[in-house]
């Protein structure tokens, strides 16, 4: 899996979402890899009905209904979102929140990207078997300092933590990812993935790095 989160990226602001999701469609399509995208939340409309499983940055455990300014999981998947992304460093939620979100988006059978930022936060919410285990150090979130090179053993810990509560649970790899040796090095410690930003986003050639990216998972 290869989670691209644009975050609120001015690069991506607009219809310039559009012209990026085809480019990633085309890539996805050409080495089989499976590719999604977190938009922007008030840009996923343009590109619900894209070939790449799209996802939310965020979501809230809140109901349907009168809830002004909630994301609210129900109606995201009734625009055709796939899933979302929880807990990420730049929107940390309660382990109480957390909890409920993944039982939720299970019930939904929508797609969990949980993020944490150690081993221990791995090993914990493995239990709760989200689809996905994104772990990011956050202080190497965009600095170019990708997380298989700096901190190696963080993955190989990680994995294992991820494996032991014995379920479909996949760990992804993030943080400082900018090339396509980062990646590979990600998938040879034993991530089954990778979540990228900035390493993607602010590139000027996307598929150029796109593309890159693709060849080191395959």
């Amino acid at each position: 899996m290869f989670v691209i989160n644009c975050k609120n990226y001015e690069e991506i602001s607009g219809d310039r979402i559009i012209k990026f999701v085809k480019i990633v469609e085309k890539v996805s399509k050409k080495y089989k890899v499976k590719i999604a995208i977190a938009p922007p939340q008030h840009l996923i409309a343009l590109v619900a009905n894209s070939s790449i499983p799209i996802l939310a940055q965020h979501i809230d455990n809140s109901k349907v209904g009168s809830t002004t300014g909630f994301v609210i999981p129900e109606l995201l998947k009734k625009s055709k979102v796939s899933g979302s992304l929880i807990n990420h460093s730049e929107h940390r939620i309660s382990s109480k929140e957390i909890t409920k979100l993944v039982l939720k988006l299970k019930k939904l059978k929508m797609v969990s990207v949980l993020c944490v930022k150690n081993v221990s936060e791995a090993r914990k919410y493995a239990r709760l078997n989200p689809n996905y285990i994104a772990i990011e150090p956050p202080e190497l979130i965009g600095s170019g300092k990708a997380v298989s090179k700096e901190k190696p053993g963080l993955i190989t810990k990680a994995a294992d933590a991820v494996k032991s509560a014995k379920n479909n649970t996949k760990l992804l790899c993030g943080a400082g990812i900018v090339s396509g040796e980062d990646v590979a090095k990600a998938i040879e410690l034993g991530s089954k993935g990778i979540l990228v930003a900035s390493g993607i986003i602010k590139v000027k050639d996307w598929n150029k790095v796109i593309t890159e990216f693709a060849k080191s998972m395959v």
